[in-house]
């Protein structure tokens, strides 16, 4: 009955903001198409689309508005209109009491509030779906950030998650872009996301690695997890203190040099992207503050490492070349790498890729280097790629929606910033590292160890394979067949040898018998 109820919650809130003419438009049942017809009768809308599904994602709740942001970032399924009013979705709901947050922590740890910290606020200082932030004191007079999942998440996801299953398989059924879209696919993906990000420790460990990976490069601050203090429902690591990155007024009077800025902020994406292939991929201005402490003046803050993404050195070899290739205009290559790829059928033309890549993207050579969007030249390949038949990998378009947000943010900071000129040593050395003898010689470095413990061992691993040959029923087969076939050379050869000798003998005899009369 609950679920009944929330269903018929969600239908009237589609149908109040007039979703069923997106979601129905597509149907190719006649019942249903004559529904979304009538459900239009003595309705008129002045907002677009895009903004009405916003809005009614909104007031479904938390839930909804995570699986509207999930969506936002797959620009390769969904019309440009409606992902860019995605993306302004706020994860932002009215924080739960302090002190049901101080249960939880107490519950989590075994012990009082006080035995864990000095100082605790009640007051939350940032409230999201899945949770919430306050800031606290240990013991020892270290100050420290505290998030804590809301109650009852759980209970809440799972029940949404089996209605957007049962809706996704009827959208897959009916409309005639359910294949294409892969609805069920969409949401076992935003599964696997909303379960990830319900595990606070998978969120330290994250952090972690990208304070690891960005220890030397002295342009971005991580907050230091408290590993005693982390646990799957509560997360306490190091309090960070930083203007927020969109005010920009606060951070030039501040005395932050904001075209630097910019700057630093492409550096660390492409850093991270192309020597780590571990990238934060939740960079919006909320998750970003600017240290204005002296030790580290004028560094990016990075918090809430909820969504990292990963690329293999095959993605990272995929991007530079395809960024090369178009900025050198050669169409073709970007083509041949889509079909060495295995993203595109291998009966597809090479010539016909071509010409399609040639007509999105050679209109973007009419602008100035500096004012264009690599984000977009990724979006653009996806979506000439959707012509045929192409299935764009999941970390791709994770890493396009992220640098999209990397290029609004550093061309808020500077309006001229161009991200060829800081992108293009990064795929310079990336292509050397791959091709060249640096390659060569890191690859046989990173191997030397696997080497120096596998060639001592050689003489008897292969003395082992050579018995376990030989030992083998199939081998020892062979090996009789093999002397079988010895033994006929051998008398082949001998009759052979035999024969031959009795001719010569025959000749001999014939040439000298008249000198014997």
């Amino acid at each position: 009955m609950t679920q009944l109820l929330r269903l018929a919650v969600i239908a009237f809130t589609l149908l109040r903001f007039g979703v069923d003419d997106i979601a129905l438009s597509g149907l190719r049942r006649g019942g249903l198409r004559t529904l979304s017809r009538l459900a239009k009768l003595g309705r008129s809308y002045s907002e677009p689309r895009g903004v009405r599904l916003r809005q009614a994602l909104e007031r479904l709740g938390p839930i909804f508005v995570k699986f509207g942001q999930l969506l936002s970032t797959r620009r390769d399924l969904l019309p440009l209109d409606v992902a860019d009013e995605l993306a302004k979705l706020q994860d932002r709901v009215p924080p739960f009491p302090g002190e049901h947050a101080i249960a939880l922590i107490e519950r989590a740890f075994g012990k009082p509030i006080d035995a864990v910290f000095a100082n605790f606020d009640v007051e939350p200082v940032a409230s999201a779906s899945i949770a919430q932030v306050h800031f606290a004191t240990l013991h020892g007079g270290r100050e420290v950030a505290v998030k804590v999942l809301r109650p009852g998440m759980l209970a809440a996801i799972e029940s949404d998650l089996a209605l957007l299953r049962r809706l996704a398989g009827w959208i897959e059924r009916s409309s005639v872009d359910g294949k294409r879209l892969k609805p069920r696919e969409v949401v076992a993906e935003f599964d696997v996301y909303l379960h990830d990000e319900l595990d606070l420790v998978r969120e330290a460990a994250n952090g972690a690695q990208l304070r690891r990976n960005m220890a030397g490069l002295a342009l971005v601050e991580v907050p230091e997890m408290v590993w005693d203090l982390c646990t799957p429902g509560v997360m306490v690591m190091q309090r960070m203190h930083g203007l927020p990155i969109s005010q920009t007024e606060a951070l030039r009077a501040a005395g932050i040099d904001l075209r630097k800025l910019a700057r630093d902020g492409v550096t660390i994406f492409f850093t991270q992207v192309f020597r780590d292939g571990f990238f934060h991929a939740d960079m919006h201005p909320g998750n970003i503050r600017v240290s204005i402490e002296p030790a580290t003046f004028g560094r990016y803050i990075a918090l809430d490492f909820g969504i990292v993404g990963t690329l293999t050195d095959k993605d990272r070899d995929y991007l530079a070349q395809n960024f090369t290739a178009f900025f050198r205009r050669d169409y073709k290559r970007v083509a041949m790498l889509h079909l060495e790829s295995g993203w595109v059928p291998a009966s597809t033309r090479v010539d016909a890729l071509e010409s399609a890549i040639r007509t999105v993207c050679e209109p973007l050579f009419d602008r100035p280097l500096k004012d264009i969007s690599l984000g977009q030249v990724l979006l653009r390949l996806f979506q000439t790629s959707r012509r045929f038949n192409v299935e764009i990998q999941p970390q791709l378009v994770l890493l396009q929606k992220t640098l999209l947000n990397i290029e609004g943010l550093g061309r808020q900071l500077d309006p001229d910033l161009d991200l060829w000129s800081t992108a293009k040593p990064f795929l310079e050395r990336w292509m050397n590292e791959q091709i060249g003898w640096v390659g060569l010689t890191d690859r046989l470095k990173d191997e030397a160890p696997r080497y120096a413990q596998l060639l001592p061992e050689l003489p008897r691993l292969l003395h082992a394979a050579l018995q376990r040959r030989e030992e083998s029923p199939a081998m020892l087969a062979l090996l009789e067949e093999q002397r079988r076939t010895n033994r006929m050379l051998r008398a082949a050869l001998w009759v052979g040898f035999g024969f031959a000798a009795g001719l010569l003998v025959a000749q001999l005899l014939m040439r000298f018998a008249p000198l014997w009369h």
